[in-house]
């Protein structure tokens, strides 16, 4: 499933299918006009100030939507619960986000690291999750459905899309990063690894069927902020229920 580019002040991809059929908004920010990047990194070296007028544009060019919350991240595996968010809402020490709500939109930053979105579009539950390496290793993926599953989705019903973020080709790691991630290390010690494909394993190993991947690398396909590529800044990844 592929994301698509959308006009606009705020510059950014959706998932057009999702929308069409399931009433759920899916996307991304992207970087923008050169000359003024369109980062949304809370901890990043632009003013806050400047960052937060992004965020309210992004509020804004999403109608429907009455709050936005985001976390700075800590590569964990904690995952919140929303039942009411108003304005923009900015916690600490989380990497996932999920709600019943319509028109609360769930958020979380990144820049090669892969958001991941769940939907369950029958008893209409939605979450979030923030997956770098440690994340992938530790479960955020399975934080995210547990956290859908304990107020009653089926995991039957339940969709996943990794979305855009680093290819296995742009991303070498040492051996620990694939130990962490419940894989072997090439003998060399050293190689690529495609952090999709094993989201992609676990999310079939929880018992989802429906799982789709974006085509985009942040790394070399260009208009993406990667942390690996030297651009710096956050885009941010969004999902909400439309009303």
């Amino acid at each position: 499933m592929i994301e698509t580019p959308l006009g606009g002040p705020v510059p950014r991809y959706e998932l057009a299918r999702w929308r069409e059929e399931f009433g759920i908004l899916a996307g991304i920010t992207v970087r923008g006009d050169p000359a003024s990047p369109f980062d949304l990194g809370l901890g990043g070296q632009a003013p806050i100030s400047e960052v937060l007028d992004r965020w309210s544009a992004l509020r804004l060019a999403v109608p429907g939507f009455q709050g936005i919350v985001v976390s700075r991240q800590v590569h964990g595996t904690a995952v919140l619960w929303h039942s009411d968010v108003r304005s923009i809402a900015i916690h600490q020490g989380a990497d996932g986000h999920a709600t019943s709500t319509t028109g609360i939109l769930l958020a979380v930053t990144a820049a090669d690291c892969i958001p991941v979105y769940l939907v369950d579009p029958v008893r209409r539950f939605v979450a979030l999750v923030h997956a770098g390496w440690r994340g992938v290793a530790g479960g955020i993926l399975s934080a995210g459905l547990a956290a859908m599953r304990v107020r009653g989705s089926i995991v039957d019903n339940v969709l996943v899309h990794c979305g855009v973020g680093i290819c296995g080709q742009c991303y070498e790691v040492g051996s620990e990063v694939f130990t962490g991630c419940g894989l072997a290390p090439p003998p060399e010690g050293r190689g690529p690894l495609d952090l999709r494909a094993v989201l992609i394993e676990q999310a079939r190993a929880l018992g989802v069927e429906n799982v789709s991947t974006s085509p985009y690398c942040s790394r070399h396909d260009g208009g993406f902020f990667s942390h690996r590529g030297g651009a710096d800044g956050r885009m941010a990844a969004y999902l909400g229920m439309v009303g």
